[in-house]
């Protein structure tokens, strides 16, 4: 437990807390997910990532992404970009092991699913047909998330090429998951 300028910052298991007040109490501001942060941090490192050729689902890294779900072929990477980054953490949570971003929100365990977006969180799109997109909630406003995705590009594509920074507005978006 740290105390900063009325702010005090405590870690619990996978969770750090931040909180203001005075010198006997404090009202929690924000509750973040370790895990969550510590993959936001991988994804960061993954920024400008392309395919190669471009276009073409695949190359280094775009096909070791995959080959983290199983998947030994040319695919949309999206979710095995976020998979993948998860799974750089030393305590790993328990991810649906998929490439399939609707399958991984379908099949997470509700409890991990929130409404309030904050840093780490991994956003879920739906297109409809069973067409989605995913990545990592960087940081948020009252509007947008703005995000850390694989497979996207500037036009915010969920084809795209690259690992990049994406604003997207809320209004957009299925749900988030919280590890």
């Amino acid at each position: 437990m740290k105390y900063k300028r009325g702010y005090l910052y405590f870690i619990t298991g996978e969770k750090i807390a931040i909180a203001c007040g005075g010198k006997f109490s404090f009202l929690l501001l924000k509750l973040y997910s370790m895990l969550g942060l510590k993959a936001l941090a991988i994804a960061k490192t993954q920024l400008g990532q392309q395919e190669k050729p471009l276009g073409s689902n695949w190359g280094v890294p775009v096909r070791d992404y995959l080959a983290s779900v199983g998947i030994t072929f040319p695919a949309s990477w999206c979710m095995a970009f976020v998979y993948w980054c998860f799974k750089q953490i030393e305590d790993a949570p328990p991810l649906i092991k998929t490439g399939g971003v609707l399958r991984a929100w379908n099949e997470a365990d509700k409890k991990y699913r929130v409404t309030d977006p904050q840093p780490g969180d991994i956003f879920i799109m739906d297109f409809g047909k069973g067409l989605g997109h995913t990545g990592i909630v960087e940081k948020t406003d009252q509007t947008f998330i703005y995000t850390i995705e694989g497979n996207s590009n500037d036009s915010g594509s969920r084809e795209g090429i690259e690992v990049t920074r994406k604003q997207r507005p809320k209004t957009k978006i299925k749900g988030y998951l919280r590890y």
